[in-house]
C-alpha cells in the first residue's frame, strides 16, 4: 500500500514515499480503508523531536493519529462493525501503533466509531483528538449547566470543539483569540469573544463576572498561560489544562482553592488503558454533530497525502484557521 514515512526525525521534508505492506488483521481489530487524516501539533512534535519524546514510534515510522475511512475486513471478536461501515477515530501514529498516513490502518475497536452521518470523510477526520480532548477536559472539570465557562485559544484545534461542547452542556461560555479572523470564528460559533492582546485578565474577569472569576477554565494554550488560567479562575474553581509541562507558581491556585485537571488523551493509546473510553465519547461526540450542536472547521487548504510535508508545514505556521486534513 502507499504510505508516506519517516526515516529520520527532522523537518517537514523529512517524508518519503514508499510501498509498504498492508496491515495484517488481528483480533479486536478492524482494517480500515483511510478517506481522510487530519494534522494535529503532537504529530507535528513527534517529526521534529523523535526520541526526545517518549510517545514517538521507532523507525521507519508511520506516523498520523485521526483518520475517518470505511471498514474493510473485521477482525475475530469485533461485533460493532461490519465491512463497508464508516468510521472515524484516533488510533495509531505513535509508540508500537502504526498510523494513518497510509491507504489503510490497523485500528482497535475500542479506539474508533461510526462516522457521523452528516460529516463528510474529511470533517470526520478532524475530529477525534480534538473532540476527545476537548471532551475529557470539560467532564473531568464537571461541566454544568448555567456555569461561565472560559476557553482560552477558542480558535483552535481543541479549543473550536471545547467552546462549542461547553455550550451544548449548557454553560455561558467565553473564548480568548488573538485576532480580527479567530475573534470572528468564536462569535460564529456561539461564545463570547476576548482579545487577549488587548485585555488584561483582571479586566475581562471583572467585564464578565462581576470581579468573581470564572467557574470553569479550559486552557488549550497551555504552558505560562496557565497562570492567566488561575488568575480567571474563581474561588474553588475548576481548570483543566491539555499543555502542562511548565514550572508555575501554585501560590495563586492554593488561595483560590484551585483544581487542575490534566488532559493528556494519548493515555489509552499509549498504555493499552481504558480504551474503551475512547469509543465511548466518540460515539457521543456523533451525537452532539448529528443533532447540529458541533461542527469542526476545516483549514481552507487541501493536502494530499504525498503533500503531507507542505501540511504540517501549514499547521505550524499558525496561520491556518481550523484543522489541516490531508485527503488519502
Amino acid at each position: 500500500m502507499k504510505a508516506m514515512i519517516v526515516r529520520s526525525y527532522g523537518g517537514p521534508d523529512a517524508f518519503e514515499a514508499a510501498d509498504i505492506a498492508k496491515p495484517s488483521l488481528k483480533a479486536g481489530h478492524v482494517l480500515v480503508r483511510v478517506k481522510a487524516t487530519s494534522v494535529n501539533t503532537v504529530d507535528t512534535m513527534i517529526r521534529q523531536m523523535g526520541n526526545d519524546l517518549p510517545l514517538s514510534p521507532a523507525l521507519p515510522a508511520l506516523l498520523g493519529m485521526d483518520f475517518a475511512g470505511t471498514v474493510e475486513a473485521v477482525g475475530e471478536g469485533v461485533r460493532d462493525y461490519a465491512i463497508g461501515d464508516e468510521v472515524y477515530g484516533c488510533a495509531g501514529g505513535l509508540a508500537d501503533l502504526p498510523g494513518a498516513l497510509a491507504e489503510y490502518i490497523l485500528a482497535d475497536a475500542q479506539l474508533i466509531a461510526p462516522k457521523p452521518k452528516n460529516l463528510s470523510m474529511r470533517e470526520a477526520a478532524a475530529l477525534p483528538l480534538v473532540g476527545i480532548t476537548a471532551y475529557e477536559g470539560l467532564q473531568r472539570a464537571g461541566i454544568n449547566k448555567g456555569q461561565k465557562v472560559l476557553v482560552h485559544g477558542g480558535s483552535g484545534g481543541v479549543g473550536h470543539v471545547a467552546l462549542q461542547l461547553a455550550s451544548f452542556f449548557g454553560a455561558e461560555v467565553f473564548a480568548t483569540g488573538g485576532g480580527e479572523k479567530q475573534l470572528a470564528l468564536i462569535e460564529e460559533l456561539g461564545a463570547k469573544s476576548i482579545n487577549y492582546k488587548s485585555e488584561a485578565v483582571a479586566d475581562y474577569v471583572a467585564k464578565h463576572t462581576n470581579g468573581s472569576g470564572f467557574d470553569l477554565v479550559f486552557d488549550s494554550v497551555g504552558g505560562a498561560n496557565m497562570a492567566n488560567s488561575f488568575e480567571a479562575a474563581a474561588l474553588n474553581g475548576q481548570v483543566a489544562s491539555t499543555v502542562s509541562m511548565v514550572e508555575l507558581d501554585l501560590s495563586t491556585a492554593h488561595f483560590k482553592g484551585l483544581s487542575l485537571h490534566v488532559v493528556f488523551m494519548l493515555i489509552p493509546m499509549l498504555h493499552n488503558h481504558k480504551r474503551e473510553q475512547h469509543s465511548h465519547i466518540l460515539r457521543e461526540l456523533a451525537k452532539i454533530v448529528e443533532a447540529g450542536k458541533l461542527r469542526p472547521i476545516l483549514d481552507e487548504n487541501r493536502f494530499t497525502l504525498e503533500q503531507v510535508g507542505a501540511a504540517h508545514t501549514r499547521l505550524s505556521s499558525g496561520a491556518g484557521m481550523g484543522k489541516v486534513v490531508i485527503d488519502v
